[in-house]
């Protein structure tokens, strides 16, 4: 077969023994009945034994020419693991001639005069390069192999090798031998001693790169897969910096061969994207499958062999596969709105009834969801995540319960759609409505949280607006099997697809450039998801950043009631984003006791407190960087304001809009604090856990909003309905505005 060529690290998630093998777990994972972001079309991972992994220059070092390692340390966890796990691991690696170019331009400089520095540098010699980066790859492997309790080996080849039967052979004994005894064989081209005048020339047209090695050696060694590890996250229809390049989840050689526009090649080695998709589409039409990924992210290799729906597949048979044809984000956006306008149309009570179906299905498949739930709680656990956000990824048989009971308050509400806001008459017997209905459809993009699934659509099919879900990968199993769970009892005449799950990342810069089919996004998570989401769209987007909510207790203040406050509104939920994160005290309470009481109380919850420059020296605590910062935890801040009017300014210049308390007993100073903080919640002698829509009274909530846009505050339902004008006349004609006497004549609302 000949190979042509035109043109803050975390420990990965541990494959768990199942039977003593890590296979049949992976033949396990295509039994799972909803099993989230696994690709059908993926199951030949499932009878992985023997694998190549291929990882280039551009993943091994950084741009500079300096080891990537990072990059490299994660690497070889991951094939250690898989090693562990009864996976037979073959690395075929890059770098060599970067490496060396960037220590012999070193040695170089350190050995010139400042007459030499002033003469043409000529390009070094790329065989030199690779002799001596070649030495210290090798070396750099061995270390970190090493520190992993994994014996690593070496195996240098040139294309013309391949000609001799003998050589292939002993070739194949060899790494069988290596294999055996557990040792991870390292292939890499001899480009030092090379007959090879220039990349691209003079070969026997084998193999041209590492990665057409890579390509060869998966057919000579009888490979199962092929994973090609990349600086991208795959095959893009075009240049991965074009925004309107779009990932190929299937390559098919039919279809895309003449679509895709290829950028530059490496920027360090002789490959790149032509000439990975090259090696594939070989390997992949002799039966060895292969999968383009980036080596960027930590723990890809293993998410490819759970059949995850990341980087590009090659397959022989690709064409053949019958989801070939994956929905577009516009296509989902569309078949959402669309399926919206059948949900409006149904009687009120058919659509409470699909809420009180939801419901059921809850709780029916409570076991079920839980399940899903804690294997990705497991994975994020194994994946080092802080503890805030396993509270929020959490989703025990109460809560589901509780989500049970807030889908059916939803389904009691009042009708939202279609109520008239406003009848006016204009003229006599011509009549204006102004009339109650849906915003369209809904992109929520969220965070750790698979209960705001269950409450987003809920309050999506109350309002009768389409929806399209993008959860957190930390929660793909948890919001895969609520998504099933929910629109399994959506009826036939509204359609499955009134509510999407996107599955893809790659999906959210296409949807967010839909704003003529996608009408509101709501974003929950952290600021720079928010950030980012807000920059990069025209679509109105609802919702906050931070949650930096304060409780200011003031000299009036009844200290017991002040202290219950402050405990509940700490340690109640931490993680949650309207826990109190900053504790204002008026200076008062700092000489009567009442500053010593409220600390002690905090203290004794475990909370962890930072101070202000005035609190810190006067309670002996930890100065605070920064005021406006959102713990999360059993953490806040402390400060010592003059007055109320001083509390008021503080939450101005360090908060986010979101809730704010006043304890005090004088009512005078509390109706300041209400007026006055420009907040989406206020509240006087209550905890800023209130602060939610299911407590509010609206069912659920879609999100909190510090925006000032039509909603603020928690968004329940009527934050997800806007208006429209109705006339009703009897051959009524403008003509110049003569002949018409306007009465606008204020009517009930009941028609």
């Amino acid at each position: 077969m000949e190979f042509h060529q035109n043109g803050t690290k975390t420990k990965p998630p541990e494959i768990p023994l199942v039977n003593g093998t890590a296979l049949t777990h992976l033949n396990s994972l295509f039994q799972t009945q909803f099993s989230a972001n696994i690709d059908p079309s993926r199951t030949f991972v499932s009878k992985v034994k023997r694998l190549i992994v291929k990882v280039g220059t551009a993943v091994v070092t950084r741009s500079d020419g300096r080891l990537a390692l990072g990059r490299i340390g994660a690497l070889c966890e991951q094939l250690k693991e898989l090693s562990s796990q009864g996976f037979e691991v073959i690395l075929v690696t890059s770098g060599a001639v970067g490496l060396g170019r960037q220590r012999l331009r070193y040695r170089k400089l350190a050995n010139s005069s400042f007459s030499d520095l002033q003469k043409p540098q000529g390009e070094l010699d790329g065989k030199a390069c690779a002799a001596v980066g070649q030495s210290s790859l090798m070396a750099l492997y061995d270390t970190m192999f090493s520190q992993l309790d994994v014996t690593s080996s070496q195996l240098l080849v040139n294309d013309g090798f391949f000609r001799d039967a003998g050589f292939r052979k002993q070739l194949s004994d060899t790494v069988n031998a290596l294999l055996d005894l557990r040792v991870i064989p390292i292939f890499n081209e001899n480009d030092a001693v090379s007959t090879r005048k220039a990349p691209y020339e003079d070969s026997s047209g084998i193999f041209w790169d590492n990665d057409s090695l890579a390509g060869l050696l998966a057919l000579e060694l009888k490979a199962d897969l092929l994973v090609l590890l990349s600086d991208v996250e795959g095959l893009y229809s075009g240049p991965p910096s074009d925004p309107n390049s779009k990932l190929i989840h299937t390559y098919v050689k039919e279809k895309h061969q003449g679509e895709i526009t290829f950028g530059d090649k490496s920027r360090l080695g002789r490959g790149g994207m032509t000439a990975k998709v090259n090696a594939a589409v070989c390997a992949a039409h002799a039966g060895i499958p292969v999968i383009i990924t980036s080596g960027y992210a930590t723990n890809n290799i293993i998410r490819v062999l759970q059949g995850e729906r990341i980087g590009t597949v090659f397959h022989k048979d690709a064409h053949l596969w019958s989801n070939i044809k994956e929905e577009t984000a516009r296509e989902m956006a569309v078949s959402a709105r669309v399926s919206s306008r059948r949900l409006q149309i149904l009687k009120s009570e058919e659509r409470s009834k699909i809420l009180l179906a939801i419901a059921d299905a809850l709780e029916k498949n409570a076991s079920a969801i839980s399940l899903e739930n804690e294997a990705d709680v497991a994975d994020a656990v194994a994946a080092g995540y802080e503890n805030s956000l396993i509270s929020r990824l959490t989703l025990k048989h109460e809560k589901i319960s509780k989500l049970a009971k807030s889908v059916r308050m939803l389904a009691a509400m009042e009708e939202p759609i279609g109520q008239i806001l406003k009848r006016t008459e204009i003229a006599d017997k011509l009549i204006l409505e102004k009339i109650s209905c849906p915003l369209g459809v809904l992109l929520v993009i969220f965070e750790s949280r698979p209960d705001a699934l269950v409450q987003i659509a809920a309050l999506a099919i109350r309002s009768g607006n389409g929806l399209l879900l993008k959860g957190g990968k930390e929660a793909q199993r948890s919001n895969a099997i609520l998504h099933k769970v929910i629109t399994s009892v959506i009826p036939n005449t509204v359609g499955d697809k009134l509510i999407g799950l996107v599955n893809s990342r790659d999906e959210i810069p296409y949807l967010l450039k839909l704003d003529d089919v996608i009408d509101l996004v709501v974003p929950r998570g952290s600021n720079k998801l928010v950030s980012q989401i807000k920059e990069s769209t025209k679509i109105p987007v609802l919702g906050h950043a931070d949650g930096i909510c304060h409780v200011y207790v003031d000299k009036s203040a009844n200290i017991d009631m002040a202290k219950q406050i402050i405990r509940d509104a700490k340690t109640d939920y931490p993680a949650a984003c309207n826990a109190m994160e900053t504790l204002l005290v008026h200076k008062d309470l700092s000489n009567n006791g009442g500053l010593n009481e409220l600390v002690l109380e905090l203290q004794r919850e475990g909370v962890k407190l930072y101070g202000g420059p005035r609190a810190s020296g006067l309670i002996n605590i930890v100065g605070t960087s920064d005021f406006h910062h959102e713990y999360s935890s059993l953490a806040c801040t402390v400060e010592i304001v003059e007055d109320v009017f001083d509390a008021i300014n503080h939450i101005h210049e360090h908060g986010s809009a979101h809730t704010e308390c006043i304890v005090t007993e004088d009512c005078e100073v509390a109706e300041a604090f209400l007026s006055q903080v420009d907040s989406a919640a206020v509240f006087h002698n209550a905890s800023t856990r209130f602060c939610d829509g299911a407590r509010f009274g609206l069912g659920a909530e879609v999100g909190i909003s510090t925006s000032r846009i039509h909603a603020r505050g928690p968004v329940g339902v009527e934050g997800l309905l806007t208006n429209r004008w109705i006339l009703r006349g009897s051959g009524h004609v403008v003509n110049g505005d003569q002949g018409i006497n306007y009465t606008y004549k204020e009517l009930p609302l009941e028609a």
